[in-house]
């Protein structure tokens, strides 16, 4: 027994904050203060705050240390784990209390958050199967094969209302039953773990931090349907969490927990992994069941659906990682748990990637019907240096964005097609004042572009045109009625594309010019962006009073656009000025404006 285990994030975000180096200097560390048989390191999934990383809490305490750097390992080590006195200066200073420690569930960015999908991230083992099994792994498994017929599966699933968690809330319990209909000597179950939103990685801490969960899940699922192979899906920029997958099905097999005759009950299932190239358009449902096939990944027609000829040709399930987090929950404690939670018709929870101009980065995870006030003010602590919040994107480049209007609009997946969002996989990305909407159109329409497989020339073609557009728009050199060649280049796409891709690569561009039409006319007929950001439509000046004639900012300019005598107000000239900022950044008395 161990008197304290310190927990050290190890998902991808700490880690690139140096959370590896952190866990082997603790473990130096701890050995030298002859504590190794006393405290344990234990290196977990992601906690969720990753604004704060390297993250580490301490047990039983609970203190939460937070932007840990290597240099404060023997301070942790010799007051804390060896005298018993909490380091509070590295505290995160929320949790810091006159007699103790807050608990961390008390802090704003969790107090109103509730754990589903994410119970086990930032609490387990990922590595350590063990681990998982002692917080109920594999329970709700052998519960369906010894005490449930694949019906009764079905049915448990569908009375939850849960709904797919990949974009478009299709009802899990009813994919389930149609796969179970369809009449084959093979079936499959395949996870979408592509995740290529920009901003979105609610998929890769799940696989990161508990990747058991989703094989326990898919397990269920061919039970339910009748399958005995699953593939996950999953990018290959995902190292870490294709590294935990690979050592989680080694170990559930080792364990009898996938494979041959599970719990000796005659069901077979095993899963093998398929690594992807980063290919945005596999995330749509049928070209990621083509490139497990070992083809190129591009969209083909439906129907058939994939409940009737999915990969191989034979019936499949495709779920994505997040829609699997919550099945063995679901089992265990039944469907009206799950129904509780949420609203009339979007069920449970939902995890978020919060992004962007807000000061809790991270991962969260919210009852549905939270309001977006809520998710934006309370737990993500707002936007930085007093900014005033804009809008939010929700739905990555397939969704839309959310506007001061409706901040206090429930969450949930029809309210937000409502108000033209859409709730797509779960990445939150959020604009301040200081964000342009034609910018932020174009940013998510040349995701589009780029991504676009080509195979049909709606998307092919319609997309660039509508980014060439946004482009005369961001240069001044666009008509108003380029607006409405835009909308109708729009619904064209919309109603033309074979697939998800190209049908929802309008959301973002509809929805900005819809709640933000205004900007948009600024910048045709005042030739101006309001929030001083499309370059050509600027210009720099030097305001007399606060130039001290320092030359830093001739020194930088790459063109000689600037002059001036040493000690006396610069002049910058426009006809030679390329608008590249260099003289702003070098500038220490903010002398240098854009109007």
């Amino acid at each position: 027994m161990f008197r304290s285990h310190v927990l050290v994030c190890g998902g991808t975000g700490c880690i690139s904050s140096g959370s590896a180096a952190l866990i082997d200097a603790l473990n130096k560390e701890i050995e030298a203060n002859g504590l190794a048989e006393e405290i344990k390191v234990v290196t977990t999934g992601c906690f969720g705050l990753c604004a704060l990383g390297p993250i580490m809490i301490v047990y039983p305490e609970g203190s939460f240390y937070s932007m840990v750097k290597v240099s404060d390992i023997p301070e942790i080590v010799s007051e804390h784990l060896l005298k018993g006195r909490i380091v509070t200066r590295l505290l995160y200073q929320e949790t810091v209390r006159a007699d103790g420690v807050e608990s961390l569930s008390q802090t704003s960015f969790y107090k109103k958050q509730l754990r589903v999908a994410l119970r086990n991230c930032g609490v387990i083992d990922p590595e350590n199967i063990d681990e998982y099994i002692a917080e109920d792994g594999y329970q709700a498994l052998g519960v369906c094969l010894t005490e449930r017929t694949p019906q009764e599966v079905i049915d448990i699933v569908s009375a939850s209302g849960l709904r797919g968690r990949g974009g478009a809330g299709f009802p899990t319990g009813t994919k389930w039953r149609f796969t179970a209909q369809s009449v084959s000597d093979q079936k499959y179950v395949c996870c979408n773990a592509d995740e290529g939103d920009p901003g979105a990685f609610m998929d890769r801490s799940i696989l990161e931090g508990d990747p058991h969960v989703v094989l326990e899940a898919m397990a269920i699922a061919g039970y339910a349907v009748g399958a005995n192979q699953g593939y996950i899906y999953v990018r290959a920029e995902y190292p870490i969490a294709v590294k935990r997958l690979k050592i989680a099905i080694d170990q559930a097999r080792a364990y009898g927990l996938i494979g041959k005759n599970i719990f000796n009950t005659g069901f077979d299932f095993d899963i093998e992994i398929r690594l992807g190239a980063g290919a945005f358009v596999c995330g749509e449902e049928t070209a990621l069941l083509t490139s497990i096939e070992g083809r190129r990944g591009e969209p083909r027609p439906r129907p058939p659906f994939p409940a009737n000829k999915g990969v191989f040709g034979e019936p499949t399930i495709l779920q994505n990682v997040e829609t699997y987090a919550n099945i063995p929950r679901i089992i265990l404690l039944g469907a009206d748990w799950f129904a509780s939670m949420g609203t009339e018709k979007s069920k449970g929870t939902k995890v978020f990637a919060l992004g962007g101009k807000i000061n809790n980065t991270g991962l969260v995870e919210i009852p549905m019907g939270t309001t977006l006030r809520e998710i934006v003010e309370e737990i993500g602590g707002g936007c930085p240096g007093g900014k005033q919040f804009k809008a939010a994107q929700t739905g990555g480049p397939s969704g839309g964005c959310i506007s001061t209007a409706n901040l206090d609009v429930p969450i949930d997946y029809d309210n937000l097609t409502a108000i033209g969002s859409m709730m797509g996989s779960g990445g939150l990305i959020i604009m301040d004042e200081d964000n342009c909407m034609v910018d932020m159109a174009k940013f998510f329409l040349d995701f589009t572009v780029d991504e676009s497989c080509g195979k049909c020339s709606p998307c092919r073609i319609g997309t660039k045109r509508m980014y060439e557009i946004l482009e005369r728009i961001a240069e001044g050199n666009a008509k108003l009625e380029d607006l409405d060649t835009l909308e109708e280049l729009c619904s064209h796409v919309k109603m033309n594309s074979l697939c998800g891709l190209g049908q929802t690569a309008p959301n973002p561009v509809l929805s900005m010019m819809r709640n933000f039409r205004e900007e948009y006319v600024t910048h045709i007929v005042d030739k101006k962006c309001p929030a001083g950001v499309c370059k050509s439509l600027l210009q720099y000046y030097i305001l007399d009073g606060k130039c001290k004639g320092c030359t830093m900012c001739v020194k930088v300019c790459p063109v000689g656009a600037i002059s001036g005598e040493r000690r006396q107000t610069h002049v910058i000239d426009h006809n030679l000025c390329i608008k590249c900022g260099a003289c702003v950044g070098a500038c220490k008395f903010d002398a240098i404006v854009t109007k």
